[in-house]
């Protein structure tokens, strides 16, 4: 069993195993022509389910056979030009690169003596993305394993700032549209069930700031702490994003913590000819970057910056065994004193291959693609007497619903559109997404990939509407 240690006798296994495993994937990469292949639960699970996990089959062809049955035949591929559901991207060859060297090495980022230039890599990459950012000179921060974990360490160190124990009394705002791990923060932080005041947004699905205004002044008349303020760069439905400008000055002027979720809309930081719609994110106090949604990261790479590098102390917790108060004297760098995390993938190399090779410009131009699509797309929709579009996108997402002229109840079409999009799921043909907007059921694409073409988006509409005309003329069969 030594065999299949990774050291400096098996050399040859390694790279015999994975140029196998790469020659298989790419194989399935270059033959894929559709984003998934309709398989069901009913369908997989038995497969997996037979599979006995104590008798090995010893043999590498032989499991990647195996897999190749129960994963990459039926894999969602996310590279493919019709995959337009979630925040899920394609990913860029040198990120993927580092994936294979970062697993190989097994770095782990909690502290200097299990990673070394590691720690450094990762330190000069949050430093250039605070640069990007604007924080200034005392900022820092520190990866994590995605937008949410990120969301709560900001929340985390925003309610200590507060300097207070009535944690009842804290209030956190946020707008109607707001990603759900706000609310779930507020939760794992202990702060109350009305901690969150949701803030309601305009036609543009923006945060209205005069009802900011109007929540802050009615917190601290009532004696409440208003503990943060959680502006959206990018919301998850619409890709909108709140007026950071005019929140930073109510921040400031109510003491607050300003928090931007910029897990989405943070590819703009690279980008030369849409950088100026996150204007305002410099005065932010603490961000979320997700490099896995707009910077084409493979899962996981994502961050959480502040402006001032002394919040990250209430992450801090010193063990004798790992880091020992007397390493910050000895100027010992280990990224666990700033992390929520302990053991920690060194995700940060994908990104640092990624800027090496391409640069930033290089992601930028790709990120500016999808939202040029985006723009293509809304002019689509609204052209389009088939189709109800919600608002024109700020980055490259697409919310819309099928509206067929000849039926008038909305619950009827609600579930034309359900159906469209189960169908569609269930062809393998397309993937879209689904949300509701004031309560009623809508489609969304969300475009991540610079091969989509508007070719593409022409012929999803029309696989949609074809199915929710076959659904809306069998329902019209079974009332007859």
């Amino acid at each position: 069993m030594r065999s299949h240690l990774l050291n400096d006798t098996t050399t040859e296994h390694y790279r015999r195993s994975v140029t196998e495993g790469v020659e298989r994937v790419a194989a399935k990469l270059a033959a894929t022509d559709r984003p998934f292949t309709g398989v069901t639960v009913d369908d997989l699970a038995p497969r997996i389910d037979a599979i006995d996990l104590d008798q090995p089959l010893r043999d590498t062809t032989a499991v990647l056979d195996e897999l190749e049955d129960v994963y990459l035949r039926d894999a969602v591929y996310f590279h493919h030009p019709r995959y337009l559901a979630h925040l899920n991207c394609p990913v860029v060859i040198p990120a993927v690169l580092g994936e294979a060297v970062l697993s190989a090495v097994n770095s782990s980022l909690d502290t200097w003596d299990q990673s070394a230039g590691g720690t450094l890599i990762e330190r000069k990459l949050i430093d250039w993305t605070a640069t990007r950012i604007g924080l200034g000179p005392a900022a820092d921060g520190v990866f994590t394993s995605g937008g949410t974990q990120s969301n709560l360490q900001a929340l985390l160190l925003a309610r200590e700032e507060t300097k207070t124990d009535e944690l009842t009394k804290l209030r956190v705002f946020a707008s109607e549209v707001s990603h759900f791990s706000v609310q779930k923060s507020a939760k794992l932080l202990g702060l109350g069930p009305d901690a969150v005041v949701v803030v309601p947004v305009d036609h543009d699905k923006r945060m209205q700031t005069v009802a900011l205004a109007r929540e802050l002044e009615r917190c601290t008349e009532a004696g409440l702490i208003p503990m943060a303020v959680v502006a959206t760069a990018g919301t998850t439905d619409f890709g909108s994003i709140d007026p950071l400008p005019e929140i930073a000055g109510l921040c400031e002027q109510y003491g607050a913590w300003m928090h931007v979720d910029a897990a989405y809309g943070c590819g703009l930081l690279a980008s030369r000819k849409y950088r100026h719609r996150i204007d305002g994110i410099e005065h932010a106090d603490s961000v979320t970057v997700d490099y896995h949604k707009s910077f084409f990261q493979p899962v996981s790479s994502s961050a959480v910056l502040v402006r001032d590098a002394a919040t990250l102390r209430h992450a801090t917790y010193h063990a004798e065994y790992l880091n020992p108060r007397r390493m910050v004297t000895e100027r010992i760098p280990n990224q666990v004193d700033k992390s929520l995390q302990t053991t920690r993938r060194f995700d940060a190399l994908k990104l640092w291959m990624t800027l090496r090779v391409m640069g930033a410009d290089g992601i930028g131009a790709l990120f500016d693609e999808v939202c040029d699509l985006a723009a293509e797309g809304w002019k689509l929709l609204a052209a389009d007497p088939r189709f109800d579009v919600v608002v024109e996108p700020s980055l490259s997402t697409l919310v819309f619903r099928y509206v067929p002229a000849a039926v008038t109840d909305p619950a009827e079409i609600d579930r034309a559109n359900l159906y469209a999009r189960k169908a569609l799921f269930a062809s393998g043909d397309a993937v879209v997404a689904g949300t509701k907007v004031s309560g009623r059921h809508y489609l969304k694409f969300t475009l991540l990939n610079p091969e989509t073409t508007t070719a593409d988006i022409t012929a999803v509409l029309d696989l949609i509407a074809g199915h929710a005309e076959q659904y809306l003329g069998e329902s019209l069969d079974r009332a007859c």
